[in-house]
Protein backbone atom coordinates (compact mmCIF):
# COMPACT_ATOMS: atom_id res chain seq x y z
CA UNK A 1 0.00 0.00 0.00
CA UNK A 2 1.25 3.55 -0.64
CA UNK A 3 0.42 6.62 0.87
CA UNK A 4 0.60 10.11 -1.33
CA UNK A 5 1.02 13.49 0.05
CA UNK A 6 1.25 16.48 -1.71
CA UNK A 7 0.36 20.40 -2.25
CA UNK A 8 -2.36 21.01 -4.41
CA UNK A 9 -3.34 24.28 -6.07
CA UNK A 10 -4.15 25.67 -3.22
CA UNK A 11 -0.55 24.81 -0.97
CA UNK A 12 -2.77 22.46 0.74
CA UNK A 13 -1.87 18.85 1.89
CA UNK A 14 -3.78 16.42 0.54
CA UNK A 15 -3.29 12.52 0.34
CA UNK A 16 -4.09 9.88 -1.97
CA UNK A 17 -3.42 5.96 -2.62
CA UNK A 18 -3.66 6.56 -6.42
CA UNK A 19 -0.60 5.73 -8.34
CA UNK A 20 -2.04 7.32 -11.43
CA UNK A 21 -1.25 10.93 -9.80
CA UNK A 22 2.44 10.67 -10.03
CA UNK A 23 2.32 11.12 -13.50
CA UNK A 24 0.49 14.59 -13.26
CA UNK A 25 2.32 15.57 -10.01
CA UNK A 26 5.56 17.84 -10.05
CA UNK A 27 8.34 16.85 -7.94
CA UNK A 28 8.07 20.12 -6.06
CA UNK A 29 4.48 19.24 -4.85
CA UNK A 30 5.47 15.83 -3.30
CA UNK A 31 6.00 15.89 0.33
CA UNK A 32 6.12 11.81 1.18
CA UNK A 33 5.38 8.46 -0.13
CA UNK A 34 4.73 6.21 2.55
CA UNK A 35 5.26 2.84 1.34
CA UNK A 36 3.90 0.06 3.87
CA UNK A 37 4.12 -2.99 2.67
CA UNK A 38 3.94 -2.55 -0.81
CA UNK A 39 3.85 -4.26 -4.21
CA UNK A 40 6.07 -4.82 -6.64
CA UNK A 41 4.48 -2.25 -9.20
CA UNK A 42 4.16 0.51 -6.35
CA UNK A 43 7.71 0.67 -5.96
CA UNK A 44 8.69 0.49 -9.33
CA UNK A 45 6.33 3.21 -9.40
CA UNK A 46 8.36 5.40 -6.88
CA UNK A 47 11.29 4.30 -8.26
CA UNK A 48 10.83 5.58 -11.65
CA UNK A 49 9.26 8.82 -10.18
CA UNK A 50 12.31 9.68 -8.48
CA UNK A 51 14.70 8.06 -10.63
CA UNK A 52 16.58 6.11 -7.85
CA UNK A 53 16.50 2.40 -6.60
CA UNK A 54 14.56 1.80 -3.22
CA UNK A 55 16.36 -0.75 -1.12
CA UNK A 56 15.36 -4.35 -0.50
CA UNK A 57 14.34 -5.51 3.13
CA UNK A 58 17.89 -7.56 3.53
CA UNK A 59 19.80 -4.15 2.53
CA UNK A 60 17.75 -2.20 5.44
CA UNK A 61 18.36 -4.85 8.08
CA UNK A 62 22.15 -4.85 7.34
CA UNK A 63 24.47 -3.52 10.29
CA UNK A 64 27.61 -2.09 8.48
CA UNK A 65 27.08 1.34 8.76
CA UNK A 66 27.46 2.14 5.18
CA UNK A 67 24.40 0.23 4.94
CA UNK A 68 22.89 1.88 7.74
CA UNK A 69 23.43 5.73 5.95
CA UNK A 70 24.85 6.81 2.21
CA UNK A 71 24.48 9.09 0.10
CA UNK A 72 24.95 10.10 -3.63
CA UNK A 73 24.85 13.51 -5.52
CA UNK A 74 20.94 13.54 -5.49
CA UNK A 75 19.86 11.39 -2.55
CA UNK A 76 20.29 10.60 1.11
CA UNK A 77 19.72 6.56 2.00
CA UNK A 78 18.65 5.79 6.00
CA UNK A 79 17.99 2.64 7.24
CA UNK A 80 17.22 2.08 10.65
CA UNK A 81 15.28 0.19 13.04
CA UNK A 82 11.58 0.99 15.27
CA UNK A 83 11.32 -1.00 18.08
CA UNK A 84 7.35 -2.72 18.59
CA UNK A 85 6.47 -3.41 21.96
CA UNK A 86 4.31 -6.76 22.81
CA UNK A 87 3.29 -8.15 26.25
CA UNK A 88 6.00 -10.94 26.48
CA UNK A 89 8.98 -9.25 24.41
CA UNK A 90 10.42 -6.49 21.99
CA UNK A 91 10.65 -6.77 18.41
CA UNK A 92 12.92 -4.31 15.70
CA UNK A 93 11.28 -3.31 12.32
CA UNK A 94 13.26 -2.41 9.58
CA UNK A 95 12.60 1.14 8.49
CA UNK A 96 14.11 2.87 5.09
CA UNK A 97 14.13 6.23 4.24
CA UNK A 98 15.47 8.13 0.94
CA UNK A 99 15.67 11.70 0.86
CA UNK A 100 15.39 13.53 -2.66
CA UNK A 101 15.11 16.94 -2.57
CA UNK A 102 12.40 18.23 -0.57
CA UNK A 103 10.72 14.93 -1.06
CA UNK A 104 10.71 11.71 1.33
CA UNK A 105 10.59 8.04 0.58
CA UNK A 106 9.49 5.50 3.63
CA UNK A 107 9.32 1.89 3.47
CA UNK A 108 8.32 -0.51 6.01
CA UNK A 109 6.68 -3.64 6.37
CA UNK A 110 4.59 -3.37 9.75
CA UNK A 111 2.18 -0.76 11.27
CA UNK A 112 4.16 1.73 13.34
CA UNK A 113 2.78 4.64 15.48
CA UNK A 114 4.99 6.99 14.54
CA UNK A 115 4.26 7.13 11.15
CA UNK A 116 0.41 7.61 11.35
CA UNK A 117 0.97 10.70 14.33
CA UNK A 118 2.86 12.13 11.90
CA UNK A 119 0.46 11.48 8.98
CA UNK A 120 -2.32 12.86 10.96
CA UNK A 121 -1.05 16.11 11.55
CA UNK A 122 0.14 16.69 7.88
CA UNK A 123 -3.56 15.98 6.96
CA UNK A 124 -4.79 18.06 9.73
CA UNK A 125 -3.25 21.06 8.13
CA UNK A 126 -0.46 21.50 10.05
CA UNK A 127 1.90 24.09 8.23
CA UNK A 128 5.68 22.53 10.04
CA UNK A 129 6.42 20.21 7.42
CA UNK A 130 7.08 22.16 4.04
CA UNK A 131 10.13 19.36 3.60
CA UNK A 132 10.50 16.02 3.25
CA UNK A 133 13.81 16.49 6.33
CA UNK A 134 11.07 17.93 8.77
CA UNK A 135 8.60 15.00 8.05
CA UNK A 136 11.69 12.68 9.20
CA UNK A 137 12.40 15.32 12.03
CA UNK A 138 8.76 14.80 13.40
CA UNK A 139 8.85 11.08 13.01
CA UNK A 140 12.15 10.72 14.87
CA UNK A 141 10.99 13.00 17.18
CA UNK A 142 7.79 11.03 17.83
CA UNK A 143 9.66 8.11 18.11
CA UNK A 144 11.90 9.40 20.87
CA UNK A 145 9.22 10.50 22.72
CA UNK A 146 7.32 6.41 22.37
CA UNK A 147 10.97 5.48 23.68
CA UNK A 148 11.25 7.53 26.61
CA UNK A 149 8.13 5.77 27.76
CA UNK A 150 9.28 2.54 27.38
CA UNK A 151 12.03 3.30 29.34
CA UNK A 152 9.83 5.02 31.72
CA UNK A 153 7.52 1.90 31.93
CA UNK A 154 10.44 -0.38 32.22
CA UNK A 155 11.92 1.71 34.84
CA UNK A 156 8.51 1.19 36.87
CA UNK A 157 9.29 -2.43 36.27
CA UNK A 158 12.09 -2.73 38.03
CA UNK A 159 10.81 -0.98 41.11
CA UNK A 160 8.64 -3.27 41.73
CA UNK A 161 10.98 -6.40 41.27
CA UNK A 162 13.43 -4.29 43.78
CA UNK A 163 10.42 -3.71 46.16
CA UNK A 164 9.53 -7.82 45.80
CA UNK A 165 13.15 -8.04 47.14
CA UNK A 166 13.23 -6.00 49.73
CA UNK A 167 9.90 -7.35 50.87
CA UNK A 168 11.47 -10.74 50.79
CA UNK A 169 8.84 -12.47 48.52
CA UNK A 170 9.82 -16.00 47.50
CA UNK A 171 12.22 -15.69 45.02
CA UNK A 172 11.92 -18.15 42.12
CA UNK A 173 13.24 -19.32 38.84
CA UNK A 174 10.26 -17.91 37.11
CA UNK A 175 11.29 -14.61 38.84
CA UNK A 176 14.73 -14.70 37.16
CA UNK A 177 13.37 -14.91 34.14
CA UNK A 178 11.45 -12.18 34.49
CA UNK A 179 14.31 -10.20 35.49
CA UNK A 180 16.46 -11.68 32.34
CA UNK A 181 13.53 -10.63 30.23
CA UNK A 182 13.55 -6.84 31.27
CA UNK A 183 17.25 -6.65 30.69
CA UNK A 184 17.28 -8.49 27.10
CA UNK A 185 14.25 -5.74 26.41
CA UNK A 186 16.80 -2.76 27.67
CA UNK A 187 19.16 -3.91 25.65
CA UNK A 188 16.83 -3.74 22.94
CA UNK A 189 16.08 -0.31 23.63
CA UNK A 190 19.39 0.75 23.93
CA UNK A 191 20.61 -0.49 20.33
CA UNK A 192 17.39 0.97 19.37
CA UNK A 193 18.21 4.20 20.55
CA UNK A 194 22.22 4.28 19.79
CA UNK A 195 21.11 3.34 16.21
CA UNK A 196 18.83 6.42 15.92
CA UNK A 197 21.57 8.25 17.37
CA UNK A 198 24.31 7.55 14.62
CA UNK A 199 21.67 7.92 11.85
CA UNK A 200 20.73 11.78 13.62
CA UNK A 201 24.66 12.67 13.78
CA UNK A 202 25.08 11.78 10.03
CA UNK A 203 22.16 13.77 8.60
CA UNK A 204 23.04 16.39 11.09
CA UNK A 205 26.49 16.49 8.90
CA UNK A 206 25.23 16.01 5.68
CA UNK A 207 25.33 19.22 3.31
CA UNK A 208 21.92 18.62 2.34
CA UNK A 209 20.27 19.04 5.16
CA UNK A 210 18.47 22.67 5.80
CA UNK A 211 20.10 24.60 8.33
CA UNK A 212 16.78 25.34 9.76
CA UNK A 213 16.46 21.66 11.20
CA UNK A 214 20.01 21.79 12.64
CA UNK A 215 18.77 23.14 16.02
CA UNK A 216 15.85 20.17 16.19
CA UNK A 217 18.54 17.71 14.96
CA UNK A 218 20.84 18.58 18.11
CA UNK A 219 17.60 18.59 20.65
CA UNK A 220 17.32 15.17 19.72
CA UNK A 221 20.83 14.00 20.30
CA UNK A 222 20.46 15.51 23.54
CA UNK A 223 17.13 13.96 24.44
CA UNK A 224 19.07 10.34 22.50
CA UNK A 225 22.25 10.88 25.07
CA UNK A 226 19.72 11.11 28.33
CA UNK A 227 18.00 8.37 27.11
CA UNK A 228 21.05 6.05 26.85
CA UNK A 229 22.29 7.17 30.60
CA UNK A 230 18.88 6.13 31.67
CA UNK A 231 19.36 2.86 30.24
CA UNK A 232 22.55 1.84 31.08
CA UNK A 233 21.52 2.90 35.04
CA UNK A 234 18.94 0.70 34.43
CA UNK A 235 20.92 -1.82 33.49
CA UNK A 236 23.20 -1.38 35.41
CA UNK A 237 20.37 -1.50 38.39
CA UNK A 238 19.27 -4.92 37.08
CA UNK A 239 22.47 -6.42 37.27
CA UNK A 240 23.34 -5.86 40.86
CA UNK A 241 19.23 -6.69 41.08
CA UNK A 242 20.00 -10.18 39.34
CA UNK A 243 23.47 -10.63 41.75
CA UNK A 244 21.20 -9.92 44.37
CA UNK A 245 18.47 -12.25 43.97
CA UNK A 246 21.23 -15.21 43.28
CA UNK A 247 23.36 -14.21 46.40
CA UNK A 248 19.53 -14.82 48.28
CA UNK A 249 19.04 -18.11 46.45
CA UNK A 250 22.79 -19.43 47.21
CA UNK A 251 21.48 -18.56 51.57
CA UNK A 252 18.27 -20.02 50.76
CA UNK A 253 19.61 -23.02 49.62
CA UNK A 254 23.00 -22.75 52.29
CA UNK A 255 20.37 -22.19 55.07
CA UNK A 256 18.76 -26.32 53.45
CA UNK A 257 22.12 -27.57 53.52
CA UNK A 258 23.03 -26.43 57.17
CA UNK A 259 20.01 -27.86 58.47
CA UNK A 260 20.92 -31.57 56.51
CA UNK A 261 24.24 -31.07 57.88
CA UNK A 262 23.27 -30.25 61.70
CA UNK A 263 20.66 -33.46 61.33
CA UNK A 264 23.53 -35.48 60.50
CA UNK A 265 25.52 -34.49 62.80
CA UNK A 266 23.03 -35.34 65.88
CA UNK A 267 22.21 -38.29 64.50
CA UNK A 268 26.18 -39.72 64.26
CA UNK A 269 26.56 -40.24 68.14
CA UNK A 270 23.67 -42.18 68.78
CA UNK A 271 24.28 -44.19 65.47
CA UNK A 272 27.58 -44.91 66.52
CA UNK A 273 26.30 -46.36 69.94
CA UNK A 274 23.50 -47.88 68.23
CA UNK A 275 25.88 -49.84 65.84
CA UNK A 276 27.83 -50.89 68.95
CA UNK A 277 25.22 -52.50 70.46
CA UNK A 278 23.83 -53.98 67.55
CA UNK A 279 27.20 -56.29 66.73
CA UNK A 280 26.85 -60.21 67.68
CA UNK A 281 28.82 -60.20 70.61
CA UNK A 282 28.74 -60.01 74.39
CA UNK A 283 28.49 -56.34 75.40
CA UNK A 284 27.37 -55.00 78.90
CA UNK A 285 24.48 -53.48 80.08
CA UNK A 286 22.42 -56.01 77.77
CA UNK A 287 19.86 -57.90 79.31
CA UNK A 288 17.30 -55.50 81.91
CA UNK A 289 14.84 -52.72 80.62
CA UNK A 290 17.05 -50.52 82.67
CA UNK A 291 19.74 -51.42 80.39
CA UNK A 292 17.75 -50.13 77.43
CA UNK A 293 16.46 -46.86 78.82
CA UNK A 294 20.52 -46.42 80.06
CA UNK A 295 21.58 -46.81 76.56
CA UNK A 296 19.09 -44.76 75.25
CA UNK A 297 19.71 -42.18 78.16
CA UNK A 298 23.43 -42.29 76.69
CA UNK A 299 22.21 -41.67 72.90
CA UNK A 300 19.87 -38.16 74.24
CA UNK A 301 22.98 -36.98 76.06
CA UNK A 302 25.42 -37.51 73.38
CA UNK A 303 22.80 -35.18 70.90
CA UNK A 304 22.71 -32.22 74.10
CA UNK A 305 26.35 -32.15 73.94
CA UNK A 306 27.06 -31.79 70.30
CA UNK A 307 23.95 -28.93 70.41
CA UNK A 308 25.57 -27.56 72.95
CA UNK A 309 29.35 -27.75 71.52
CA UNK A 310 27.56 -25.85 68.07
CA UNK A 311 25.87 -23.69 70.58
CA UNK A 312 28.82 -22.15 71.79
CA UNK A 313 30.91 -22.31 68.39
CA UNK A 314 27.97 -20.19 66.90
CA UNK A 315 27.61 -22.64 64.19
CA UNK A 316 23.23 -22.92 64.79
Amino acid sequence: MIEIFYRNQESKFESTNNLEILKTLPRESVLWLDLFDPEGEEKRAVESYLSTTLQTRAQAEEIESSSRYSEDDTAIFINTNFLIPSPENYTMESVSFILSGKTIVSVRQAALRSFTDIQRRITAGIRYYPTGFHVLVGILDNRIDLDADMIELMSKELEQYSRRVSLGEDMNEDFLIDINQLQENTMMVRENIVDKQRMISSVLKSEKTPDEINDKLSGLLKDITSLINHTDFNFERLEYLQNTVLGLINLDQNKIMKIFTLVSLLLMPPTLVASIYGMNVKLPLIGGIWDFVMIISLMLMLVLMVLIIFHRRKML
